[in-house]
């Protein structure tokens, strides 16, 4: 059985979603897991802050990445060819360094490490809406440019997501069909 399941597993890919705030990386994880019949993991940051009765700070940001890099090295089942991530480490990353101007080492270790087949990187055309936790209208462009640059400074695979409502889900179908 155990062998069954490592089979299986070498056939999984790792899609993560990317992006600034409020590009639709939820909808867009939830809508290609759905569509696949498969499993998509939540942004924990997002829950994480809107948990806290205080002002988010540094150790709050450890405790983030760590939980990620647990969620991301678990053993899921009911995967089907994909498992989609709602954001990663690459995120953290800079939001380190955006807010502390400094990170941790071992998120570039981690991030080095990573077994990830394609990232998703979403594209800013999709109108920032204001919720609890978001802080960031004003640097998008900024943001999408950092994740950007990360990506290509780790020679990771990735394509932009761009559109608006069902178009920015048909081009992520379409980068994951030419994956397969």
């Amino acid at each position: 059985m155990e062998k069954r399941n490592e089979q299986n597993r070498t056939r999984i890919k790792r899609i993560v979603i990317i992006g600034p705030e409020s590009t639709g990386k939820t909808i867009l994880s939830k809508n290609l897991a759905e569509n696949f019949k498969t499993v998509w993991v939540p942004e924990y940051a997002r829950k994480y802050v809107e948990n806290l009765k205080r002002p988010y700070n540094y150790g709050d940001l450890i405790k983030i990445s760590e939980k990620q890099i647990k969620e991301f090295n678990n053993n899921y089942s009911d995967v089907n060819k994909f498992i989609f991530f709602d954001t990663y480490l690459i995120i953290t990353k800079i939001w380190f360094q955006v807010v502390y101007n400094k990170f941790p080492l071992f998120l570039d270790i981690e991030i080095k490490k990573s077994n990830i087949d394609l990232f998703l990187l979403c594209n800013t055309d999709i109108k920032w809406k204001p919720d609890g936790v978001r802080e960031n209208p004003d640097k998008r462009e900024e943001l999408y440019n950092l994740y950007k640059t990360e990506l290509e400074n780790y020679n990771f695979n990735y394509k932009i997501i761009s559109g608006v409502g069902k178009k920015r889900f048909e081009n992520a179908l379409k980068f994951l069909n030419e994956l397969k």
